[in-house]
């Protein structure tokens, strides 16, 4: 009795280690399938193009000047940090040297400006580069209205060529295979660049 159970505990636990490794699979494979029943109902063949948004963006001014506006934000945030940085080993250098001769008082006065100049440093990190910080806001703030552009661009050709669906070939998509009639990136590109399709 007590073996029926283990090997129905055993077959169990392999059933559930199996499941739970090929549910991403499994699902996966029904989204596919789907996709190709609902295509096969619907008796339209589906349209889909691609783009490479990297190869777009790079080639747009608009995004050369956000970044170079990043970069000049960045190497001044840099320059403020460096000195910051300076000031700080400057006060602990002068602290270490001296610290024999000072009173109590002024190594306690000295101390504390040296702990306030380090947390100004790790805070001035934080704001301008941490997760959250002034770095990214500024890159969302700049970027957004060359993405804006770029979809636009996208949604124009789309609508105008009758595509169904369009990839971006730089996304996490996974593109196993591409035919390059269908890729759409330099009409949107003319697009973008205000020429006819």
């Amino acid at each position: 009795m007590h073996k029926i159970i283990a090997k129905r505990k055993s077959f169990a636990l392999k059933y559930n280690k199996f499941w739970n490794a090929s549910k991403p699979l499994l699902i996966f494979g029904f989204v596919i399938f789907s996709i190709f029943v609902l295509t096969s109902i619907s008796n339209s063949q589906t349209k889909v193009g691609y783009i490479d948004s990297k190869k777009i963006i790079d080639a747009m001014q608009e995004a050369k000047d956000a970044k170079a506006k990043l970069d000049n934000l960045v190497s001044q945030w840099q320059k403020e940090l460096t000195d910051l940085q300076d000031s700080l080993k400057l006060l602990k250098d002068d602290y270490e040297k001296k610290k024999l001769l000072l009173s109590d008082q002024l190594k306690s006065d000295l101390e504390k400006k040296i702990k306030d100049l380090e947390s100004t440093v790790s805070n001035f990190k934080v704001q301008k580069f941490g997760e959250g910080g002034e770095y990214f806001s500024k890159q969302t703030e700049f970027m957004k209205p060359v993405q804006d552009r770029v979809f636009k661009a996208i949604e124009t050709v789309a609508k105008k060529e009758d595509f169904d669906y369009v990839f971006d070939r730089n996304s996490d998509l996974l593109l196993l295979y591409v035919n390059e009639k269908y890729d759409i990136t330099q009409k949107v590109l003319r697009v973008i660049e205000g020429k006819e399709l």
